[in-house]
C-alpha cells in the first residue's frame, strides 16, 4: 500500500490542476476550541435571523458526523477577484456574484478531485462542501494552514489576500497534516473595523452578523431596519468594504476562471438603470448567479432602501 504522503502529494497537485489556489489538509477531530466561541456567538444573537445557524450544532463541530469514519478534511481556496469592476457610482454587488454561482462551479471541481482520488486510491468515501453545509470552512482552512482570521473574521492568506472562495473535502483516508497557520499578521491594523459602516466588526475577530450589510441585503427577508438608512455606501447585494480596505488585498490578482467572469451589462449599470431594473432584465443577468437568492423582490427592496 502507497504511504499516505504519496496520497497527500496527488490530492494538492489534482486540487491545483482543477484550479485551485491553495490545498491544506487537517485532521478529522472534533473542534474543542470552537464550542464554546461558536456557543456565545448565537447566545449573543449575532446570527440575527439566521435561524439556520442554530441547527447541527454537533455536525458543525465535528466532522465525524456528517462523514462516516472521517479521517482528514482538505481544504481549498479558489480565487475570484476580477480583472474588471462596476461603475464607480452605482448600486454594487459584492464581488463573488459578478459570475456564475460559486456554489455549483465549486461543488463540482471538489466532485472531481473526489473521484480523481477513488480513481487512484481506491475506494474512500467523502463528501464535498462549499457554504452550504454545517461545515465551519475558517477554522478547518487555518487547521490546514492556508490563512489567519483577520479582524474581519475572514481567512486572509500572506501575499494572496481574501478574496477566495473556501471548500471542503471530508474524506476516510488518513492523510499527512499541515501545521496549523498561527501567526496573526494583522497587528494593530484596525482599516476593517474603522471601515465598516454598521459597525459589525467588533473585538476578538468576531462579527455581529446581525448588524452586517450582508446579512440584511441577502439574509433578512423583512424590511431593513430604518436607522440603518444612509449606511450602506450604496452596496444592493453583500458588501466588500471590509475586504478593499485590507492592506493584504493589494496582492490580489485577477482570477483565471472564465465562469466568475461578468456580463459587461452588469458592470456598465449605473444607478438609474438598477432603478428601472424588470424582472425579465433580472432573471436574464442573474439567471446563473448567486444575487438569485435575493430574488428579484428582494433585490428591489434593497434598491429602494438605497434611494435617498
Amino acid at each position: 500500500m502507497a504511504a499516505p504522503s504519496s496520497y497527500t502529494n496527488f490530492i494538492k497537485q489534482e486540487a491545483l490542476k482543477l484550479g485551485f489556489d491553495q490545498c491544506g489538509i487537517a485532521k478529522a477531530e472534533f473542534l474543542a476550541e470552537e464550542a464554546p466561541k461558536l456557543e456565545e456567538w448565537l447566545k449573543n444573537n449575532y446570527h440575527g435571523q439566521m435561524h439556520y445557524m442554530e441547527n447541527y450544532f454537533d455536525k458543525r463541530l465535528d466532522p465525524r458526523l456528517l462523514v462516516d469514519g472521517a479521517q482528514s478534511v482538505i481544504s481549498l481556496t479558489y480565487n475570484y477577484y476580477p480583472k474588471k469592476k462596476q461603475h464607480q457610482d452605482t448600486y454594487k454587488i459584492a464581488k463573488y456574484a459578478y459570475g456564475e454561482d460559486y456554489h455549483f462551479v465549486i461543488k463540482d471541481k471538489l466532485k472531481t478531485l473526489l473521484k480523481k482520488i477513488q480513481q487512484k486510491i481506491g475506494e474512500v468515501n467523502g463528501r464535498c462542501f462549499v457554504d452550504s453545509a454545517p461545515v465551519l470552512e475558517r477554522t478547518w482552512a487555518k487547521k490546514a494552514g492556508l490563512g489567519w482570521t483577520g479582524k474581519n473574521s475572514l481567512l486572509i492568506t500572506p501575499r494572496k489576500g481574501s478574496f477566495y472562495f473556501l471548500a471542503q473535502l471530508i474524506i476516510d483516508l488518513p492523510l499527512d497534516y499541515d501545521v496549523p497557520f498561527k501567526t496573526d499578521h494583522c497587528g494593530t491594523c484596525k482599516k476593517c473595523v474603522e471601515a465598516c459602516p454598521t459597525d459589525a466588526i467588533l473585538a476578538n475577530n468576531t462579527i455581529d452578523g446581525s448588524k452586517c450589510i450582508s446579512y440584511f441585503t441577502i439574509e433578512l427577508k423583512e424590511a431593513i431596519p430604518q436607522d440603518m438608512k444612509n449606511r450602506f455606501a450604496d452596496w444592493q447585494f453583500g458588501c466588500d468594504i471590509c475586504q478593499d480596505v485590507c492592506p493584504w488585498n493589494r496582492f490580489s490578482k485577477p482570477h483565471k476562471e472564465p465562469l466568475f467572469e461578468p456580463q459587461e451589462s452588469l458592470l456598465n449599470f449605473k444607478k438609474e438603470d438598477w432603478e428601472k431594473l424588470s424582472e425579465a432584465t433580472f432573471k436574464n443577468i442573474f439567471k446563473k448567479s448567486a444575487v438569485k437568492r435575493t430574488k428579484f423582490k428582494g433585490l428591489k427592496r434593497n434598491i429602494e432602501f438605497l434611494k435617498k
